[in-house]
């Protein structure tokens, strides 16, 4: 069976060079392995998402020099390659989840959970743990709160350890209870990102997932509905996240640092390319390359994070 990875961006603004780098480390990943590639463009956030943020990552993406072998402008066996037009399956397995009894009705507002925002968090893509609320409430209580409001819909983590090799971070073991319960759709009718990915993952027949280190506790979760549901897991590797010197993760509120910004400043994507390949130690010092020349370069990163100083930074627009 060949390897199958994805890169999944999300159109609610711009890509900067943290993205780039998850990007091509995926594409190079597979390209190396001599697997296949998809794009995923995750728009589920249908409030925040943008059909000219999605359209502008993908012209970005191309100007990077990377190609797929499926996505929303290729097509493919396994479309649609956009979220928004993929819930009718969310749907469906969420029915699957019910008649499990995996899954309880949770009627916390976000002023009911303002009091876990002070506590330890440590599980980065979910915040602080659900402390179950809503999990021991009889029939009669649901259906007197449900006179008020529509609920979201909470999965039921399994309790005892979660364990799994990560591809690049190695061994890794979780607590389900510490975990929490967590939402998988939300009281406006949004799909959670652990569900829509879940499925999309599986669906679409990925065996590889590589991602930012910020997603990691992600997996814990995502491994929980992937067994629930009865589907096969990929396998899981996550990358160290792009800092600058004072050890603060990229963001796109960086806009110099946007690929965008970096096209239309005349920054070439040999240039780009070869500064993320000596950060990630795939080359020994910033120079131009061509993506293609790294395929045989690629290789784990060790670390929980690349900091890009200041003198990449003056490398990197040097003209």
């Amino acid at each position: 069976m060949a390897r199958r990875g994805r890169f999944a961006p999300t159109p609610s603004g711009l890509l900067h060079i943290g993205n780039a780098f998850a990007a091509a480390a995926a594409w190079l990943q597979m390209r190396q392995s001599g697997g296949e590639i998809a794009l995923r463009m995750e728009d589920i956030d249908k409030a925040r998402a943008r059909p000219a943020f999605a359209e502008q990552i993908l012209d970005d993406l191309r100007w990077l020099g990377l190609d797929w072998d499926e996505g929303p402008r290729e097509g493919g066996p396994h479309a649609p390659y956009v979220q928004s037009r993929r819930e009718a399956m969310y749907e469906e397995a969420l029915e699957q989840l019910k008649e499990e009894g995996r899954l309880y009705p949770c009627y916390c507002s976000r002023s009911d959970l303002a009091s876990l925002a002070s506590a330890p968090h440590g599980l980065a893509s979910e915040g602080a743990a659900y402390p179950g609320f809503c999990r021991g409430l009889t029939a009669e209580e649901r259906k007197i709160k449900a006179a008020d409001k529509t609920p979201s819909q909470r999965f039921v983590m399994p309790e005892g350890a979660i364990a799994f090799e990560d591809g690049w971070l190695g061994p890794q073991l979780f607590e389900g209870a510490a975990l929490g319960d967590f939402v998988v759709k939300r009281a406006d009718g949004m799909f959670s990102y652990q569900l829509a990915v879940t499925v999309d993952d599986a669906t679409m027949g990925i065996t590889d997932v590589l991602r930012g280190a910020d997603l990691l506790d992600s997996t814990p979760r995502q491994l929980a509905l992937y067994r629930a549901l009865g589907l096969k897991a990929p396998e899981f590797a996550h990358l160290p996240l792009l800092a600058d010197a004072d050890g603060v993760r990229l963001s796109k509120r960086d806009k110099s640092l946007t690929l965008a910004s970096l096209r239309e400043g005349g920054v070439a994507p040999e240039r780009l390319l070869g500064l993320l390949a000596a950060m990630a130690g795939w080359i020994d010092r910033p120079e131009p390359v061509e993506l293609r020349e790294l395929v045989p370069l690629f290789a784990p990163v060790r670390g929980q994070r690349l900091v890009f100083g200041k003198d990449l930074r003056s490398w990197l627009f040097k003209q």
